[in-house]
């Protein structure tokens, strides 16, 4: 499970640590990522989207198949190609600030297990820091914009 491009680790990080609290019902969708190179269908997305919700039907979920993030990101974000992801780990150092490229699993073991390739600093600490590896200071002016983290979250202060 990801923070994904909507940066909820850190809306629930920093809503309990800078806020009100975190507020479950403000949840638009959870991001869940896999990493299937068989298959990078939209229908695989979709697939993996109906199992999660058939299993537990809340929260919002939304399944996103990493192998294939190299097939549309261009085209959504306007960028240059990206090469295709071979491992999680891979792709999420690729998100967009390095407090919302964190993801989490659980094991085998039923132990969770962190995935954070820049280190979890940022997320901890109420850092917004744009991820340089795939944003653009432009792309990351725009988020700021649309999340807008210092009025949501007295405490949390942008470097960019």
């Amino acid at each position: 499970m990801g923070a994904g491009e909507s940066g909820r680790a850190p809306g629930f990080v920093w809503g309990e640590r800078y806020g009100d609290g975190f507020d479950p019902s403000s949840v638009r969708d959870v991001d869940v990522v896999f990493l299937d190179p068989t298959d990078l269908s939209r229908d695989n997305d979709d697939r993996a989207t109906e199992q999660l919700v058939a299993a537990w039907p809340e929260p919002p979920w939304e399944a996103k198949n990493q192998a294939a993030v190299h097939t549309w990101y261009p085209a959504k974000f306007g960028s240059d190609p990206v090469a295709p992801m071979r491992t999680i780990t891979e792709a999420v150092a690729t998100w967009p600030d390095y407090a919302t490229a964190v993801a989490v699993r659980i094991d085998a073991h039923d132990q969770i297990v962190v995935c954070a390739p820049h280190g979890l600093d940022d997320l901890l600490d109420g850092v917004w820091r744009r991820n340089p590896t795939r944003v653009s200071p432009e792309t990351s002016q725009q988020r700021l914009a649309r999340h807008r983290p210092t009025e949501r979250w007295p405490g949390v202060c942008v470097v960019n």
